[in-house]
């Protein structure tokens, strides 16, 4: 992976129709031609409990500029709630885990995410 700042936006998604919540939110991290894309639960606090995450199919690099807007096919509107940037600090395959150091307003500190759960930690 690479170790360059790339952009990070945080989204609130609601009115998915498979979200049982009605609100869950969306991390998009840039990569050359699209997004790598976890939905969480909450939003990971510094240093409090995990959030529950699943790993997405890639989302479009549009919605790095977007502030809201629906959401294509009926799955529901998304408003941007956090950005800024982010360096890769670890990455594993094996165990699907990404460690990223986040700078933005909401999200400040590194995230260890895995297809399971998110931490945040300073």
């Amino acid at each position: 992976m690479k170790k360059t700042l790339s952009r990070f936006v945080l989204l609130e998604h609601t009115g998915h129709p498979d979200d049982p919540t009605g609100r869950h939110f969306d991390l998009l991290l840039e990569q050359a031609n699209a997004c790598e894309t976890w939905r969480l639960a909450d939003v990971p606090r510094v240093e409090g409990p995990a959030v529950a995450s699943t790993h997405l199919p890639d989302h479009r690099l549009v919605w790095l500029d977007r502030l809201e807007g629906e959401v294509s096919g009926g799955r529901g509107f998304a408003r941007r709630v956090d950005s800024g940037s982010y360096v890769f600090l670890h990455t594993s395959s094996a165990v699907e885990e990404r460690v990223v150091k986040l700078t933005g307003e909401t999200l400040s500190g590194v995230l260890t995410i895995t297809k399971k759960e998110a931490t945040l930690s300073r």
